[in-house]
């Protein structure tokens, strides 16, 4: 016997934009709307067809022969469009050539790597925190600590100088803001582009590096040609455009999570060990990487959805993460949950793959903050930062009081 599949129906249509100042600024009840409106909804302000549902965005993700990342992980679509920059030879790569470097930076980002910077990280935390809480017990949670604690030591990990480390965090906004429209928030960066993309060029050549770190070891990668010594310095492009601004409000989402969830860091600081919990616990609950665009390579069918081949496929993260088709009281952060099946570092063969990286940079200083802090709360009002593609804090003011 057999059976046909079911015609496509007509897709439901939304003109919401998902990139206005509106939008970034409380993106839930958006994420509802789509949700509810289908496991595809057409959004015809950009003609892109958009997913919100956790087993769709889920489904669409380890895909990749039909949801393809080499024509771009945002709104431009690299088959009729020039990049602003070279490519990322891991996002914005596809198998064969996304393999050799995602091989590479596994290996150095690997488990041996980790073990080796834990006792230095830690003790860096601590340092951080003594520092900020001998000024005071009000501070902002965002510039005190979030901000400064990745500049302190992912760039000493990669091995790159110290001189001209504030520009990371104007080029990864800027490089986050371009996977969306060209809208205010790409004109803003636009000024700098040049300046911040020849300084990370800069940072990434050999001979600028230090001996030692994972800028070195992506370079003995290519000596031994695992990747070709063209591939080397944008290998290390990607540890410098995705590693510090993610983790920044990674770490952002978790100590705003404590500081309005009073109980849950009781919970941690009974029980340090959850802070690796905690840290995905946030990034499921906040979603600081909110969205990702993927291509279509042919007529794909979601449901009884046709998705045309060559177009543009939006994943909303934030919204899969909060599905409640996929978590009990999603809107809810709490440390009894199992976190573990988030999207909010992708998933597939393009998941994050430096997600271990911010898991301990997030747990050590989580930590070293509970060791000394009784409590955590908000002390005035809080400021988002507006990108297209990051769920993003300017200011989160707390007061603490200590043991």
């Amino acid at each position: 016997m057999t059976t046909t599949a079911p015609p496509a129906r007509t897709v439901p249509t939304s003109d919401v934009d998902p990139f206005s100042h509106e939008v970034l600024e409380d993106p839930l009840p958006m994420h509802t709307e789509l949700r509810e409106a289908g496991p595809v909804v057409h959004l015809t302000r950009y003609d892109v067809h958009a997913l919100a549902r956790y087993d769709e965005v889920y489904a669409a993700l380890v895909d990749w022969q039909g949801f393809q990342s080499a024509a771009g992980v945002g709104l431009s679509n690299f088959r009729y469009e020039k990049p602003w920059r070279p490519p990322s030879i891991v996002l914005e790569a596809d198998p064969p050539k996304h393999d050799a470097p995602r091989r590479v930076l596994q290996k150095v980002l690997g488990p041996r790597a980790l073990r080796r910077l834990h006792d230095s990280w830690a003790a860096d935390a601590d340092a951080l925190v003594d520092e900020v809480l001998s000024r005071g017990t009000a501070f902002d949670a965002v510039a005190s600590l979030a901000a400064t604690f990745p500049l302190r030591v992912f760039p000493d990990a990669v091995g790159i100088p110290q001189s001209g480390r504030e520009n990371l965090l104007p080029y990864g906004d800027h490089a986050f803001n371009a996977f969306g429209p060209a809208n205010d928030l790409v004109e803003k960066g636009a000024p700098r582009v040049a300046e911040l993309s020849a300084w990370v060029n800069a940072q990434c050549q050999r001979d600028v590096l230090a001996p030692t770190g994972f800028g070195a070891d992506i370079w003995a990668a290519s000596d031994r040609g695992d990747i070709t010594p063209e591939q080397a310095p944008l290998a290390v492009r990607s540890l410098l455009t995705a590693g510090v601004d993610t983790t920044v409000h990674g770490i952002s989402a978790v100590l705003y999570a404590f500081a309005t969830n009073p109980e849950q860091w009781q919970r941690l600081r009974r029980d340090p060990a959850l802070a690796r919990v905690a840290f995905d616990e946030a990034v499921r609950w906040e979603s600081p990487v909110q969205t990702f665009f993927r291509t279509a390579t042919t007529d794909v069918r979601v449901g009884d959805v046709v998705i045309p081949e060559g177009h543009k496929i939006l994943m909303f993260l934030a919204a899969a993460n909060r599905d409640p088709r996929r978590w009990e009281n999603p809107d809810v952060f709490d440390l009894s949950r199992d976190p573990s099946g988030h999207v909010g570092f992708g998933m597939g063969i393009h998941q994050c793959v430096g997600q271990h990286v911010a898991r301990l940079e997030a747990a050590t200083l989580v930590t070293a903050l509970a060791r000394r802090v009784a409590t955590i709360e908000l002390d005035g009002p809080t400021v988002r930062h507006h990108n297209n593609t990051l769920r993003a804090w300017e200011s989160i003011p707390v007061r603490v009081t200590l043991d």
